[in-house]
């Protein structure tokens, strides 16, 4: 076995057929292939174009296996290793067939199911990708028809973090959620119960583009421009339900140099998971500051750290307002006097 930057341990590709006017078939390969150069470039395409989708949902199995049989075949084959891989890859074809066929999807493609340690971490990933038809240029430079595999057709696909399974981590499965049906048939196949704290995922978002416009060193008007455009933004997500899209997200956030923010929000250590919805009250620092002591509440605007109306003196520990409204001063005037 040789590496890119991973080590494939197995892989296999089989055939999901779709013809108009008649059932699905399937074509399916005897043997696992050879972790050759062909195969590895293969793994990591299909990995880069997975990667590069911001669209994703997350989760853990679900709990019936009887329903959802992937989780009892993997126990098989990792732990119990009692089921080998072709054999699983071969049961996995069928309930993606038996489930195309119930939704009635029209694009077959290639089924690739592979197995690759990814540093310390043991996954697997099952993909669905269509085919395009080239030109290929042979030794003797005549052209000939061909048929290869579109990585941009890539219809759906999915990532067991099969350690994190093993461990029993929270959140161990990943899938490309695509749009209309989109990866809803496919999270089926997969069998995937979506685990998303909006809450959790919304705040590390907040505290990320914190440090981004920290990290970028902008003016401070720049600064609470930025973050009010991510609060604006996110808010009306949020009202409408709509999930995260990380390259949206930063277009419409930093529109000078969007791929700054978009690589860091897609960066592992940042590790915020897309595709959830933005918890609205979460989202408030982005514009605001609240805090409460033993006698006392405040709430203010970001910006009024900018504009005089806030001064904060870490020496002294203390925060002085300016413009206080008349009635607030004609009330502390009554209280004074009292």
């Amino acid at each position: 076995m040789r590496t890119i930057e991973h080590l494939l341990t197995h892989l296999i590709v089989h055939a999901l057929v779709c013809e108009p006017g008649a059932p699905s078939r399937l074509v399916l390969r005897d043997m696992p292939c050879a972790p050759d150069a062909a195969a590895l470039r293969l793994a990591e395409r299909l990995r880069t174009q997975y990667d590069s989708r911001s669209a994703k949902g997350f989760g853990r199995f679900e709990e019936d296996e009887e329903a959802f049989p992937l989780a009892r075949w993997l126990h098989a084959h990792v732990i119990d290793e009692t089921l080998d891989f072709t054999t699983l890859s071969r049961q996995l074809a069928e309930r993606v067939q038996a489930i195309a066929d119930e939704e009635e999807l029209e694009d077959g493609g290639h089924l690739i199911v592979m197995r690759v340690r990814e540093g310390d971490t043991d996954a697997l990933w099952v993909a669905l990708l269509g085919t395009a038809e080239g030109v290929r240029v042979v030794g003797t430079l005549d052209l000939l028809d061909c048929t290869h595999l579109d990585f941009s057709a890539l219809h759906a696909a999915g990532r067991i973090d099969l350690s994190g399974w093993r461990r029993g981590d929270e959140r161990y499965l990943g899938f490309l959620r695509g749009r209309g049906k989109g990866g809803a048939w496919f999270k089926r196949v997969l069998g995937c119960s979506d685990v998303m704290v909006a809450l959790q995922e919304t705040k590390k978002l907040v505290a990320t583009l914190d440090r981004f416009v920290d990290t970028e060193q902008l003016a401070p008007a720049t600064r609470d421009a930025v973050l009010e455009r991510a609060h604006d933004y996110l808010d009306t997500l949020g009202e409408a339900g709509a999930p995260v899209v990380f390259e949206e997200l930063a277009r419409e956030v930093f529109p000078e140099r969007p791929e700054r923010l978009d690589a860091l929000l897609r960066a592992a250590e940042t590790k915020i998971a897309p595709g959830f919805v933005p918890n609205r009250r979460a989202i408030r620092p982005l514009v605001r500051f609240s805090a409460s002591g033993e006698n006392w509440k405040l709430e203010f605007e970001r910006s009024g750290l900018h504009s005089g109306a806030v001064h904060y003196d870490s020496a002294t520990d203390t925060l002085v307002l300016s413009g206080v409204p008349d009635y607030l001063k004609r009330m502390l005037d009554e209280a004074a006097s009292d």
